[in-house]
């Protein structure tokens, strides 16, 4: 840490990992030093006080979210931190950059394994993998989608390593959630630290309905001049529901559930007090194997008996696509680079973070010979569940996941412990050190936009490197700088 911190914070110590404010970078000029010295100013009682309004704030507006493996609590709210992450313009140029040609891949990358399959046939990925895919949907087969676009909404997982590189971690290409979040962390941050943030130019965050209607409204069917999009929920009891109902209300559209949708003659309606009214999008959050029971799982109460059928005839819009959650297993996510250089000619911007495959032999073989070493993560699972962290497991956890890995090596891969960057974080102790990362959100209808900043999620407990809010983590407001600022103020 430089010498100006360390007199601002004299007990705070970042280690080895990549500090997302103390660290040097060449266009971030005085802002962290005037972020730490307003810290100080406002000092830790207060920040402590103005943090805990904050999360009241949080609690009287609802935003929470369901935890179903704890019994003993429906709803949570998702901890917030009082210091922002700071990107810095060249930072979010990469990083805006590399969303949307990972979001361009995907959706080539859809577009091909639901038609000729060429990728396959070439031999950038095993046909396994694709075709043998729980999430892979052959109702899909050479049915094209407006723009060729699948992914409507996509949140990208990205970390930063101990040299300040970035790495993406995972893709989200099915119902991503978090992004309610982003903007209402900016909403605390402007009622309850304002002084904060004082004369510091940042990208905003509040035009996130507006565009993501705006995509729904691109792939609507027909020549509609306004056309109906509705966002379909799963319900109150879905751990995301308060973020269904701000979306809603954000982009100015009906929240619905499957039974307030009927199909009459392929056509999607929405019933409403003055009769049946047509339907033309439908941005659903909710799962393939509940969309529709007569093509799905049969005993699906949640979705609307034949919605496939009115999607197949070309009468609505759904989006994300139904099949997109090959796009996102954890295996396919090792063949990206290759993927990218396939339909782009190009490299990656942002590069993927090792990863070794257990299905295939050398992958397998280096996994079990290191263990202890690795990170092994369950194909199937998200959220933070099923991680093993090698450096951090007892013997018996390494055996047990030994075991687990043998008896169905296909389910898992494995990658190496990365030094998550950290950020400093309002704790018990005081101001500390805690691990971060990052989930930008991209919107395509016609084209790609990407949300500024996205969602840093922070590992609340102190060395802990799990940040999902499953597993007892919080977030942060991401500030993403409008201006360049030089080492003597802006450039």
């Amino acid at each position: 840490m430089n010498e100006i911190f360390h007199n601002l914070w004299p007990e705070y110590d970042s280690g080895r990992f990549f500090c997302e404010l103390t660290a040097p970078r060449p266009d971030v000029g005085p802002v962290p030093q005037w972020l730490a010295e307003r810290l100080q100013t406002i000092g830790l009682e207060a920040l402590r006080s103005r943090a805990s309004a904050a999360e009241t704030d949080l609690i009287d507006l609802g935003v929470t979210f369901t935890v179903y493996s704890d019994a003993t609590a429906i709803d949570r709210i998702l901890p917030f931190d009082c210091i922002p992450r700071i990107l810095t313009a060249s930072e979010w140029d990469l990083l805006e950059r590399a969303c949307i040609q990972r979001v361009q891949t995907l959706n080539l990358f859809l577009g091909d394994i639901y038609g000729k399959g060429q990728v396959v046939k070439d031999g950038i990925i095993p046909a396994e993998l694709v075709y043998g895919n729980s999430n892979y949907r052959p109702e899909m087969k050479d049915f094209p989608v407006p723009h060729g676009t699948y992914l409507h909404v996509c949140g990208i997982d990205i970390i930063r390593d101990e040299k300040g590189d970035f790495r993406v971690l995972e893709d989200n290409a099915r119902t991503p959630s978090g992004v309610s979040y982003v903007i209402e962390n900016r909403h605390l941050m402007l009622r309850t630290f304002p002084d904060l943030m004082a004369g510091i130019k940042l990208k905003p965050v509040d035009d996130y309905g507006r565009r993501l209607r705006a995509a729904m409204a691109e792939v609507a069917p027909g020549d509609h001049a306004d056309p109906q999009v509705v966002l379909l929920s799963p319900g109150i009891y879905n751990s995301a529901y308060f973020e269904h109902v701000f979306l809603a209300r954000e982009m100015g559209v009906p929240l619905v559930v499957g039974a307030d949708l009927v199909v009459e003659k392929d056509r999607v309606f929405m019933r409403t007090t003055s009769g049946l009214k047509p339907v033309h999008t439908i941005y659903r959050r909710l799962n393939d194997d509940f969309l529709d029971p007569e093509v799905f799982r049969p005993d699906s109460m949640l979705g609307v008996p034949g919605l496939i059928r009115a999607w197949k005839k070309g009468n609505v819009a759904i989006a994300n696509a139904v099949g997109t959650g090959v796009a996102d297993d954890k295996a396919v996510y090792a063949y990206m680079p290759r993927i990218i250089k396939y339909y782009l000619g190009e490299e990656p911007l942002i590069q993927n973070v090792d990863t070794h495959i257990c299905r295939e032999e050398e992958g397998l073989n280096y996994t079990l010979a290191n263990l202890d070493k690795l990170v092994t993560k369950p194909v199937g699972e998200s959220g933070g569940y099923g991680i093993t962290i090698g450096p951090r497991a007892s013997k018996e956890e390494l055996e047990t996941v030994r075991e687990t890995i043998k008896a169905n090596p296909d389910n898992w891969i494995s990658q190496p412990m990365i030094g998550l960057s950290v950020g400093p974080t309002l704790a018990e102790d005081g101001i500390g050190p805690r691990h971060l990362d990052l989930r930008p959100f991209i919107i395509t209808g016609r084209d790609s936009w990407v949300l500024p900043g996205g969602l840093s999620r922070v590992a609340m407990k102190k060395g802990s490197l799990i940040v999902n809010s499953s597993q007892g983590g919080g977030s942060k407001d991401t500030w993403v700088l409008a201006e360049r600022y030089g080492q003597g103020g802006k450039s």
